[in-house]
């Protein structure tokens, strides 16, 4: 078979058992596995494929077929124009949170940040992307999974910013000293229980850890809001990504501690509610 043709029946196996992004996926699936740019696959789509590569490629689109992510096979995302290796032990970084990075950096410039703090970092998406685009910040993260902080160092290593990030495996605060922080960031596990039973079977296959936010979804928001002005610096702020529809009730818990001012929310380019952000009064 030519490299068209693997990707067309690729497309349709995919179409049917309603993978998201079907064509997309088969044509990123055939990159991986000859190892060539997107460039090339167009230039030779009526190569013949040998044998060997066939099977192997079929095989990636059964497992796709079955709700593993695609970025499970080929342990690649990019994110913020960086490249980052994935694995099941984190959670695939989204374009979502894109919109966090990029006010977080805004933030940095303006109040001419020293030190942040990532928390629940996961493959380090956030902490790396922050170190990459603001080199005279120094970041620390911190994860309660011990393979993910590995995942994240690598990523670090990968991006060429392990001088600038300290890993501290941590459940939120409680291995942290006593250091204040310009910023603290944080991309906390936010789905419910009810909605966990929801998620499609490729959301399924991520380290439920990086995902379940409790019964209502909000645990995490709770616990972070209530001890974060303790690791902040005066008018340091405090951002979080949040789910589409979490928006008033993450602000009514920032409300409620009484120890925030300024809060406001982004939307990200879906137009959904996104980000929150406060400030310590």
């Amino acid at each position: 078979m030519t490299i068209k043709q693997v990707i067309e029946k690729g497309a349709i196996m995919l179409k049917l058992e309603n993978v998201e992004s079907p064509k997309l996926k088969a044509r990123l699936l055939i990159q991986f596995i000859l190892q060539k740019p997107r460039q090339y696959i167009i230039v030779h789509d009526m190569e013949e494929l040998s044998l060997k590569k066939e099977k192997e490629y079929f095989k990636a689109i059964n497992l796709l077929k079955k709700g593993k992510p695609l970025e499970h096979i080929t342990h690649q995302k990019e994110f913020m124009k960086l490249n980052f290796f994935v694995n099941e032990d984190v959670l695939i970084p989204r374009q979502d949170t894109e919109t966090l990075v990029e006010e977080v950096i805004k933030l940095a410039k303006k109040s001419n940040a020293k030190n942040i703090l990532d928390l629940c970092t996961g493959s380090g998406a956030i902490a790396v992307s922050l170190a990459k685009y603001l080199p005279d910040v120094k970041i620390t993260a911190i994860d309660i999974s011990h393979k993910a902080i590995q995942v994240a160092k690598k990523n670090a290593i990968y991006n060429h910013v392990e001088n600038q990030i300290i890993f501290l495996e941590s459940n939120l605060f409680e291995n942290l000293s006593e250091q204040k922080y310009d910023i603290i960031v944080s991309n906390p596990p936010y789905i419910s229980w009810k909605e966990l039973k929801k998620l499609d079977k490729q959301v399924k296959n991520e380290p439920v850890l990086a995902l379940d936010g409790g019964e209502d979804g909000l645990n995490f928001y709770r616990r972070i809001v209530s001890s974060a002005y303790e690791y902040l610096k005066y008018n340091g702020y405090l951002c979080f990504e949040i789910g589409y529809n979490q928006k008033q009730e993450v602000m009514n818990i920032i409300e409620k501690e009484n120890k925030y001012v300024g809060t406001y929310c982004l939307k990200d380019l879906y137009d959904k509610d996104r980000v929150i952000v406060t400030k310590v009064n």
